[in-house]
């Protein structure tokens, strides 16, 4: 063979006798021994699903307003002369007692000339009565007098007259009561515009007020929050009647706590947030409504507050550690291996979870955390002097 060729086939026989070594060193290879261990059972806590009473309630937030705020306005004009000690902001106001006072005189005087208008109108009156009974005696005789020859119209005219001077009396003394300011109902002071000495004419802001015999709260709710309570859009309770409502809030440092009802419901959605409101009220806030502490419900507070719901009878059960997210239950079943389940949850709180569906009374419920949790997967329970299994450590079969 000719030199040249063998020198370029060296290379490759060399490559195939490299190949055939390493695959009867593959062959050779002793093969690793398979073992096989079982799945290790992983404590769990359970408990189980029972029928119980419910008492529902949802929550909410919102501030405190006032149900009778209103502007106080001058009704006459003139000076100034005496502003009440409790006209300032939180000043307390009593039912039909001034605020404020006007100088009197020019209606005191506007009373003085009504009167005597009234005066000189109830003698012209007597007056035109007697001068038609002189005129019906006179023309007793005739067969059909005239209204004028018998003095109609002159008795008209001051009947007339008559009832103008008493409306301009009843004027008069209305305008020298309005010198006196004050408001008809019992309420506090939020605002004062006004001050000894100043000129007011009709229709003068002087100051707000609202009143404390009620406050009220609107309060959004969800879709689901009003499936809870279980009430038309619409709702308006009876007199002293309605769902009781919890309201707390902190101030001060303390939390402090106020009990009211619920009124009614709005007729329509908002359309902006797709919520519907709710008003409750609470009487007397700054009195018998007050809290336990003696703190008063005060206008503006933001607080929150628990509606109560309507009471649900046999009903199952579970803790709201035992529900999964996407509303799935992993129950332990009789071969005490793992079962997840599927299931309608008609309410909840901080405390239990009401399931309409999907589960059974009996039912062993985890509530245990389960990393990567596969149906099957054998479970055992936890006794009191046994640590839970750690879940990082479970072991699934493999091969070494």
């Amino acid at each position: 063979m000719n030199p040249r060729i063998k020198r370029s086939l060296a290379p490759i026989a060399v490559i195939i006798a490299g190949i055939g070594v390493y695959q009867l060193l593959a062959e050779l290879k002793p093969q690793p021994e398979k073992s096989t261990e079982a799945r290790r059972a992983i404590s769990v806590s359970v408990e189980t699903a029972t029928i119980s009473t419910v008492y529902t309630s949802v929550t909410s937030q919102g501030e405190v307003r006032a149900k009778t705020h209103v502007d106080i306005i001058a009704e006459v004009a003139g000076r100034v002369i005496e502003v009440s000690s409790e006209f300032i902001e939180g000043g307390r106001v009593r039912p039909n007692t001034p605020l404020v006072s006007i100088e009197q005189t020019d209606y005191t005087a506007a009373v003085m000339t009504a009167k005597a208008r009234l005066a000189t109108a109830k003698v012209i009156m007597m007056q035109a009565d007697a001068d038609a009974d002189v005129a019906r005696y006179q023309l007793r005789n005739e067969s059909k007098p005239s209204d004028l020859a018998l003095k109609k119209p002159q008795v008209a005219e001051a009947q007339a007259n008559l009832g103008a001077a008493e409306a301009d009396l009843t004027r008069a003394r209305l305008n020298l009561a309005r010198t006196h300011i004050g408001l008809p109902f019992s309420g506090r002071v939020t605002d004062t515009s006004v001050a000894l000495g100043q000129y007011v004419s009709p229709g003068s802001l002087i100051g707000r007020a609202f009143a404390d015999d009620m406050v009220e709260l609107r309060l959004p709710l969800n879709e689901s929050q009003m499936a809870i309570l279980d009430l038309p859009v619409g709702f308006t309770a009876a007199v002293d009647n309605g769902p009781t409502i919890d309201i707390s809030a902190t101030l001060a440092g303390r939390k402090h706590q106020w009990f009211g009802r619920l009124k009614r419901l709005d007729a329509a959605i908002d359309p902006s947030t797709r919520m519907l409101f709710a008003t409750a009220q609470v009487q007397d806030p700054y009195g018998k409504g007050a809290a336990m502490t003696g703190m008063p419900l005060a206008v503006g507070l933001f607080v929150s507050v628990k509606i109560t719901g309507p009471t649900l009878e046999n009903v199952l059960v579970i803790s709201p550690s035992a529900l999964r997210a996407g509303n799935l239950v992993y129950v332990l079943n009789q071969d005490q291996k793992l079962e997840i389940k599927t299931v309608d949850v008609s309410y909840s709180d901080a405390k239990k979870v009401v399931v309409s569906s999907g589960l059974a009374t009996g039912d062993m419920v985890i509530q245990s955390s389960i990393r990567n949790a596969v149906e099957g997967m054998p479970l055992e329970i936890i006794s009191p002097d046994q640590p839970p299994t750690p879940e990082g450590n479970s072991t699934m079969s493999s091969e070494d």
